[in-house]
This record gives structure tokens, C-alpha cells and sequence, in this order.
């Protein structure tokens, strides 16, 4: 078989399109590479929904722990320190115990004129269970570096806006906001290269695939245990998602550099990736 002819029948196999059954003997580094690459396809989706949702909610979550209400602040706090504090391992294994408990037949919610039964068989599954997980472990960690960015403007700004009358709304949108991401961005990007790597927890995870026949480091491991060898698609996935940090990266620093462009360059805050050997 022929590498193009690889690509056409496994490019799209992770989507359910495609040949179902796996090669089982003389399997070539093309198969390998396509298969793996294909699995890559569900890792991409849990990083960018998962970013995408969390991105808004942590800077909600930032706000309510930095607020002087100290209700708003408690929930901020407490949310922050639960997801933080526990492995996201744990907490895949937790939600999904939690998510199996639930009735399969949905649950039935009566809103006086009407009665909607919510789904909740999907949530026990990995495209929709795993990615909340994802989604509330992110949004945890991005509002602990969006607080700290708050905390970190000048009080100055904070005086010329009260003192221009600016009201809160266009204070929060013209000075907190845009200084919040500037001062917060290149621990954010770090945050988001971060994630894209726990993705490959979700094959750990007690979610099983559904529409789909599993991640990258499925067919990873898959290869490991038909060829007796993990030298090969073990490096393979590595390298995959070298290339997909390098995206991350280059997307995350042009964002960064027009979040500084008012900036003289001797001032502008510059991404910098820093290891994270506990997550």
C-alpha cells in the first residue's frame, strides 16, 4: 500500500471516516505517522473549546475573586483553589464517577409551561465529559494568572480613569482589561501549551471515545503493542505536538506583540516558556 493510498483510507479514521480496521502486521512508519496524525484531530478540538470556553470564564472567575464583595470573592477563591489543588488526572477519574450517576434517560426540568428533559448520556462520554474537565481545570489556572495581572496595574491608571469620570463599564473595557491581558499574556500562552499537552490524559481517562476510535496516543500505543516497539510512534506523537506548541506559540506571540505595540520595544513584555513539571 502506498503512502497517499495510507492517507485516504486512515487520514480521517479518528473522525469515523475512512477504513475501521487497524493494521495488524507489516506495519510501515507511514501507517504510523497518518494514523497517529489523525488521532491528533481530537487533542486539537479538547485544546480549542477548552481554551475558547475557559478563556471567557476565567477572566469572569479572575474578577470575582478580585472583587470587594466578599461573597463573590469566596466562590472565586474556592473555585480556583479545588481545581488547582487536585491533579487533573483525579479529576477526570472524579467527573466521570460523578457524570455516571446521573439518570441515562436525562434529566426532566419543568419550567412551568413547558417540561425539558436535558441529555445526559453524552456527558459520560470524551468529546463532551473530558472536555468539561478540561474546560474547568483551564479556566482555573487562567484566572489565577488573569488575578494576578489585575492586581498588577498601576493604581495610577485606576485614579486617571475615576478622575476622567469614566464609568465602571468603560473603565473595565479601556484601561483594566486591556492591561489585564498584556501584563498576563505570556503566562497565559504557557497556560494554553500546557493544556494542549494534558489532552493526552483524556486516553487515561475513565471517558470512553464515542464517534471516533480514539486520540493520538491511542494509536500510539496501539503501535507500541503491535511492533514491540515504542522507539517509533512514541517519538512520532513527540513530535507532533512539538510542531502544534511551535503553532501555539507563534499564534499566541503575535497576539502578544499586537496586545504591545504602544510599547517602546525596551518595555515589551516578551513570551517566555517556562516548564511546568507538576500539573
Amino acid at each position: 500500500m502506498s503512502c497517499l493510498q495510507t492517507i485516504s483510507d486512515y487520514g480521517l479514521r479518528s473522525l469515523g471516516i475512512g477504513e475501521r480496521l487497524l493494521p495488524k502486521t507489516d506495519i510501515t512508519i507511514c501507517e504510523q505517522f497518518v494514523l497517529i496524525g489523525s488521532g491528533l484531530f481530537w487533542n486539537i478540538y479538547f485544546a480549542i473549546f477548552a481554551l475558547s470556553i475557559g478563556f471567557i470564564s476565567a477572566i469572569s472567575i479572575a474578577i470575582m475573586k478580585n472583587s470587594s464583595n466578599r461573597f463573590l470573592s469566596l466562590i472565586g477563591k474556592y473555585f480556583i483553589f479545588i481545581f488547582r489543588g487536585s491533579p487533573l488526572f483525579i479529576q477526570f477519574f472524579c467527573a466521570y464517577e460523578i457524570f455516571v450517576l446521573f439518570p441515562k434517560i436525562g434529566i426532566d426540568l419543568n419550567l412551568i409551561f413547558i417540561e425539558v428533559t436535558l441529555e445526559t448520556r453524552w456527558l459520560t462520554r470524551a468529546w463532551l465529559g473530558a472536555l468539561i474537565v478540561l474546560y474547568l481545570n483551564t479556566t482555573a489556572y487562567s484566572a489565577e494568572i488573569f488575578y494576578e495581572a489585575l492586581k498588577s496595574i498601576p493604581k495610577a491608571d485606576i485614579d486617571a480613569a475615576n478622575s476622567l469620570g469614566l464609568s465602571s463599564k468603560s473603565k473595565f473595557i479601556k484601561i483594566i482589561y486591556p492591561n489585564m491581558l498584556r501584563f498576563s499574556w505570556p503566562s497565559y500562552t504557557n497556560e494554553a501549551i500546557f493544556l494542549f499537552h494534558a489532552t493526552s490524559l483524556v486516553f487515561f481517562s475513565g471517558f470512553p471515545a464515542w464517534g471516533q476510535s480514539g486520540d493520538a496516543l491511542y494509536y500510539a500505543n496501539y503501535f507500541a503493542d503491535k511492533t514491540f516497539n515504542p522507539f517509533i510512534p512514541y517519538p512520532i506523537i513527540a513530535f507532533y505536538f512539538i510542531l502544534l506548541t511551535l503553532v501555539i506559540i507563534g499564534l499566541f506571540g503575535i497576539i502578544n506583540t499586537k496586545l504591545n505595540k504602544h510599547l517602546p520595544s525596551d518595555l515589551k513584555s516578551k513570551t517566555r516558556i517556562k516548564i511546568n513539571f507538576i500539573r
